[in-house]
């Protein structure tokens, strides 16, 4: 077999998922590969009675999985709201791959994202050699899920232009894609139902209409609570991405990670961690998937061009450049963080000096 850059997560985590379906007993929705409880575990993670660890995909509040995992074994479909960087795809990905063993049926979410993306297109040739005909129709992803009974996952639901968004009503409500041109419908088998994630603080973001939104059941993601919970978050995905990458370095100490993290969710939220002094914001938006960017180019940095050991210098490129998008605005902004709290703080000097030499 090829070896692949990125594995879906059905084949990442296949033995996991094997090992959730040899000792699931409840009961099963119609075409689900696991029960919602085996599937909650599956995100949240667990310790099956035979010993196999099941490892956390999503850390924070189990029962927002729940009325995830619930909502799919409904005929309502399941939107995944948050701001940027709050493992949305991440979970998608993940829902897909425990309940029909597929993640693969994706639509991505662009301004220039076609109606035929989400309904059906046409094979030209085919059409006008034969005319309309099934076999000249191109399936979409979506149109697959319903005849297949398997989950589509929509990602950026809000960048589609609205007035193509609309095509998904008569999906979700009626469970039926009408082809006209064929004189005919397809229609949903059971085990079909939609996974979109959307964020509203990105630019280019369209409103979603009131009669598509009464279709999806909104589960909102928040930002992780407290600083220990994302650097644990951080902490176990570099790792991931570190061994998947084959990095030759060392995984980051873990104080490393947490000064990292302490510097975004500060500058993300206009306040030390203390409480104690407010601090001004850059216009980015400083979130966990950032400071995961930022110490897997470290790792990288480290290990092609150090000694294998993170530093304080392999990290501020990257902290310079995920927090500077405006030259002139944020640059000011980090150069007064840097004066006001990184210099000030025990053991900090080398990270106030390294960002220092970058900006």
């Amino acid at each position: 077999m090829t070896e692949v850059l990125r594995q879906h997560a059905e084949v990442a985590f296949a033995d996991e998922l094997e090992a959730l379906i040899a000792h699931d007993q409840r009961p099963r929705p119609p075409q689900w590969k696991l029960s919602p409880w085996a599937v909650v575990d599956y995100i949240i993670g667990t310790t099956l009675p035979d010993g196999t660890t099941i490892s956390a995909k999503y850390i924070g509040d189990r029962r927002r999985i729940e009325i995830a995992v619930a909502t799919l074994a409904t005929d309502r479909a399941l939107l995944l709201l948050g701001v940027p960087g709050t493992a949305k795809s991440w979970v998608s990905e993940h829902l897909c791959a425990a309940i029909c063993g597929d993640s693969t049926r994706l639509i991505q979410g662009t301004a220039g994202t076609p109606e035929e993306s989400l309904r059906y297109g046409w094979n030209y040739a085919r059409l006008l050699a034969e005319g309309p005909s099934r076999a000249a129709l191109v399936e979409s992803p979506l149109l697959r899920a319903m005849e297949e009974g398997r989950l589509c996952r929509i990602e950026e639901l809000t960048r589609i232009p609205a007035d193509v968004m609309d095509t998904l009503i008569t999906i979700l409500s009626e469970k039926t894609l009408p082809i006209p041109e064929l004189r005919t419908e397809a229609q949903a088998v059971p085990g079909f139902n939609v996974v979109a994630t959307a964020n509203n603080r990105d630019r280019g973001v369209n409103e979603v209409s009131s009669a598509l939104q009464r279709r999806f059941n909104v589960v909102v993601l928040p930002l992780p609570a407290t600083l220990d919970e994302e650097v644990e978050i951080v902490r176990t995905r570099v790792d991931a991405q570190r061994r998947a990458l084959e990095l030759p370095a060392e995984a980051p100490a873990l104080e490393q990670i947490r000064r990292v993290v302490a510097v975004f969710r500060e500058l993300r939220n206009g306040m030390t961690e203390d409480q104690k002094a407010k601090v001004k914001s850059p216009s980015g938006t400083l979130s966990t998937a950032e400071a995961i960017s930022v110490l897997t180019g470290g790792l990288a940095l480290a290990g092609h061009f150090g000694d294998g050991t993170i530093s304080s210098a392999d990290l501020a490129s990257g902290m310079v450049g995920t927090i500077v998008k405006d030259p002139v605005q944020d640059s000011q902004v980090f150069r007064e963080y840097l004066e006001t709290v990184v210099k000030e703080r025990d053991g900090w000097k080398d990270l106030y000096r390294a960002c220092r030499e970058q900006l």
